[in-house]
């Protein structure tokens, strides 16, 4: 039997979350506008929560399309809402609308992929924790990003959001000594 992360549930869905996902390096700026807008969404709930509705948000955000995003009405704000594949929370599905838009203008000067990675010297920053205990919620690298995205009109980017999105994207890699993915 693999030994993981210690946050690693015995839900399939998870494991293979873990196992496969979690920490790979990313760099398509599509996934990683979809990482953070999910990581955004998690705010306040467990992670396994969106997991379970990522496939719906797909469907139901155009396959995290920025340009269609961008444009979506108050009308699609609406039947959003109604959809109980997602989690319905206003704040959250406008957040959506104004990150695809904020996106969009980043990508008219550099990539997203460029924009993000700058945080952590565009290569990433390998851990060595021993214990869950050990590894933190935020560090500088987080506080920066969370500052810039802020600065550039991001919603739902505090530091912690921004670490996890990091820790996901293999911005950082988190992974415990005593995890097979190490």
């Amino acid at each position: 039997m693999k030994t993981r992360c210690g946050w690693v549930s015995d839900d399939p869905l998870y494991i293979e979350y873990h196992d496969i996902e979690w920490g790979v390096p990313t760099y398509d700026d599509r996934e990683l506008f979809e990482m953070l807008c999910l990581e955004g969404a998690q705010a306040g709930l467990s992670w396994i929560t969106v997991l379970k509705k990522r496939e719906h948000y797909r469907k139901v955000f155009d396959n995290f399309d920025a340009e269609k995003i961008a444009l979506y009405d108050e009308a699609k704000c609406e039947e959003l809402l109604s959809d109980a594949g997602i989690i319905r929370n206003k704040l959250k599905v406008n957040a959506f609308i104004v990150n695809a838009q904020n996106y969009l203008r980043i990508k008219e000067e550099q990539s997203f992929s460029d924009y993000l990675w700058q945080f952590v010297g565009g290569e990433p920053i390998v851990n060595n924790w021993k214990s869950l205990k050990q590894v933190p919620v935020t560090t500088p690298e987080s506080d920066a990003m969370s500052k810039q995205l802020k600065k550039d009109g991001f919603k739902f980017v505090g530091s912690t959001i921004c670490y996890a999105f990091m820790q996901a994207t293999g911005m950082v890699d988190d992974h415990t000594m005593a995890c097979f993915k190490k």
